[in-house]
């Protein structure tokens, strides 16, 4: 179904009384609606609750009452939209957010991803960024930008690429990869 049939589907909703299937689990409240060109809309909000916002929300689909995908607020926050302190979404924002654009404040991991630490193909982090496209303080990626560069092709202050062996940045690698191997030894 294109999306003009589907908005043309649900583009009288708010004129009608949306008869959700409810579903009351221990856990909290399910809500399912099927519309009439068999479009479904699922959403789960859990009965436990933090300052009012619920420990886990996720919504999937189009939500009849306005025709428009729903952004899941929770503490745990699942949705194609999703805000949280743990967010997982194609749009994602959230202490740690994980999706295609994700929006992290200590964490992003996705497609497109920002963060203290940012983890993805087009990733931007204030302390690490890691990706294809990598800028951060300490960056590493195929083009990297950064204070230390680890890189394919790199700019920065000490870089070491293909073309650049900057040795203050051969030592600061070297020492992340010393540190990390003494870590898993001393805890294996």
């Amino acid at each position: 179904m294109s999306d003009r049939e589907v908005a043309l589907d649900m583009s009288n909703v708010r004129l009608k009384e949306i008869d959700f299937k409810t579903e009351e689990t221990a856990l909290g409240t399910w809500k399912h609606y099927l519309s009439e060109s068999g479009q479904p809309y699922h959403e789960f909000t859990s009965r436990h609750r933090f300052a009012g916002i619920p420990l886990v929300h996720y919504t999937a689909g189009r939500n009849p009452e306005s025709g428009s995908t729903k952004m899941a607020i929770g503490l745990i926050a699942i949705g194609q939209k999703a805000c949280g302190v743990i967010a997982i979404g194609q749009l994602s924002f959230g202490l740690i957010a994980i999706g295609q654009l994700a929006l992290g404040l200590a964490v992003g991991l996705g497609q497109g991803c920002t963060g203290l630490f940012a983890l993805g193909q087009f990733s931007l982090g204030a302390i690490a960024g890691i990706g294809q496209f990598a800028i951060g303080t300490v960056a590493i990626g195929q083009k990297a930008l950064g204070y230390y560069v680890l890189a394919q092709s790199g700019t920065g202050a000490h870089v070491w690429s293909q073309h650049v062996a900057d040795p203050a940045a051969r030592q600061f690698f070297r020492s992340l990869a010393d540190w990390s191997v003494f870590r898993a030894r001393s805890q294996g």
